[in-house]
């Protein structure tokens, strides 16, 4: 099983009491910690079983009058077993998935060999690698021609997993952008009526061209009404110790439908819906991260608890891309380093909750 966990050389351990010291005798090496939060996935029956000659896949979902899906996961991550124990255990959610989808599972470790859609030779791990996966569940959904009609970086409540497959199921991405079937089409819910404020935000105009040089900058791109963005806020930024790496950022909140005014890195002015629109942001919140000079290194736009979040912001800070450009292997390496020194790590946790509190099933 891999784990996961984020580089915290930079800011010592007192920033992080969720990663506890286990106890060991004086003078012996500790005992590899506890590791909380993975789980493993039995994926559905249904799933195609697949000689992964996508080509084939392709032109079989066609035929069928259905669109092939690729779903990258891993072992142990509870993202997954969200995706398949919340989501594909739905009536309604299995139902629309098995008549319009061939869905195809991807080990993103794995060293299955893979005939992709442009006749090159790929094993599972180098194919991940191709399509830049740093998240999982990663979900690509391909049109007839092969072309990708969706991609969804990470996990998705039910509510909003229905949506994104009846957006491909309709070929609506012929018709109108993904983040504005969303928005036509969630449905009303109790939420917040504005932004959620943060005292690390910055304040308006927004200059990006003078944030150059600097710190590395995250742009949190919300809306009103938003359930998630109202989750991020409550449940997940509290955190004292994530609030201690973001603090060290430029943060800015964008209302991602405003006509907010603001100054690109590029020095070109533009509004916030604009901006958003260039930069195929698509869902709320997404936390995009760029580095000092102005260029993106990693963006959120699904559902995560406060270890990845940690880890996503932290990955940026400790220009840990620079040396690993995957960011799934930037978290594994340096969660085997901290088990394996005897402190263990929470990946399911949200901000008022204690190590190994909550399961993922839960």
């Amino acid at each position: 099983m891999r784990y996961l966990i984020f580089s915290i050389t930079l800011f010592g351990l007192a920033f992080f009491p969720q990663i506890a010291a286990s106890s060991s005798p004086a003078g012996k090496a500790p005992q590899k910690a506890e590791f909380f939060g993975g789980i493993n996935t039995e994926y559905p029956s249904w799933f195609k079983e697949s000689f992964l000659d996508f080509p084939e896949d392709l032109a079989e979902a066609t035929a069928a009058g259905k669109r092939l899906v690729i779903f990258f996961h891993q072992d142990g991550c509870p993202y997954c077993n969200a995706l398949v124990e919340r989501n594909f255990s739905q009536k309604e959610i299995a139902e629309k998935a098995q008549k319009n989808f061939d869905i195809i599972a991807i080990n993103m470790w794995g060293d299955r060999p893979i005939t992709y859609l442009d006749g090159k030779q790929y094993t599972e791990k180098s194919f991940a690698l191709k399509l830049k996966v740093q998240f999982t569940p990663t979900v690509i959904f391909f049109d007839e021609q092969g072309k990708v009609a969706l991609r969804i970086n990470g996990y998705h409540s039910p509510q909003r997993f229905s949506l994104d497959l009846d957006y491909v199921a309709q070929h609506k991405e012929k018709e109108l952008p993904y983040r504005e079937f969303i928005r036509a089409n969630a449905p009303a819910t109790r939420t917040n009526k504005n932004l959620n404020p943060e005292p690390f935000f910055s304040k308006p105009p927004h200059d990006f061209s003078a944030k150059l040089g600097k710190r590395p900058i995250a742009v949190f791109f919300e809306q009103k009404d938003c359930p998630n963005c109202d989750l991020l806020h409550q449940k997940i930024l509290p955190d004292r110790e994530l609030q201690a790496i973001i603090k060290q950022f430029d943060n800015v909140q964008l209302d991602m439908w405003s006509k907010t005014p603001l100054i690109t890195f590029e020095g070109k002015k533009m509004t916030a819906r604009d901006w958003a629109k260039k930069l195929k942001v698509e869902y709320a919140p997404s936390i995009v991260l760029f580095n000092p000079q102005g260029k993106e290194v990693i963006r959120t736009e699904a559902f995560f608890k406060v270890f990845h979040t940690q880890g996503v912001f932290n990955y940026v800070l400790s220009e840990g891309y620079k040396r690993e450009p995957s960011f799934q292997r930037y978290l594994t390496e340096y969660a085997d380093h901290f088990r394996e020194q005897g402190k263990a790590v929470d990946i399911w946790r949200f901000a008022d909750e204690k190590l190994g509190e909550r399961k993922p099933g839960e």
